[in-house]
């Protein structure tokens, strides 16, 4: 059932400026996570992940109308984050989504975050964070999951 959900809110386009919150959730409907933004705006996340390449992001305004639909998995809102150093991890989950891959950094502690994103080559971005939960630095990698069993003859 969820699966089913979810395939059709991936094939559904955004909703219109304006739309209700609540013709929103009959649309796509429960987002993944919601995210309270300054002056009432409520962002309704919508991630494909794990292996899902989109996450969309509807802001609502404090009467619950749609300001913003947009697809936050792409280079430009990667390289905005990046511009932001020290950013807080939950910072970085309100711009960009849940993560779809989420790894410890070991013994210094921290995270490693991983996105996949539409691209034509078989990238994704990632963002390290330190032990207090702030961002470090990030990049782009090869993603592990395009190895296929073939490749590690």
């Amino acid at each position: 059932m969820l699966f089913t959900l979810l395939l059709g809110a991936c094939a559904t386009l955004p909703p219109a400026a304006g739309t209700t919150r609540a013709q929103v959730l009959q649309l796509w409907g429960p987002p993944t996570a919601e995210h309270a933004l300054p002056g009432g705006v409520q962002r309704l996340e919508y991630a494909s992940g794990p292996y899902g390449r989109t996450t969309w992001m509807f802001d609502l305004d404090a009467s619950g109308r749609l300001q913003q639909a947009r697809q936050v998995l792409n280079e430009a809102e990667f390289q905005a984050v990046m511009a932001l150093p020290g950013l807080r991890a939950a910072e970085v989950r309100q711009r960009l989504g849940t993560p779809g891959e989420v790894r410890p950094l070991g013994w210094r502690g921290g995270e490693v975050w991983g996105w996949r994103y539409p691209t034509n080559d078989c990238l994704w971005f990632e963002i390290s964070f330190s032990a207090e939960g702030r961002v470090q630095g990030g990049g782009y990698g090869a993603d592990p999951r395009c190895d296929t069993p073939a490749d590690r003859d």
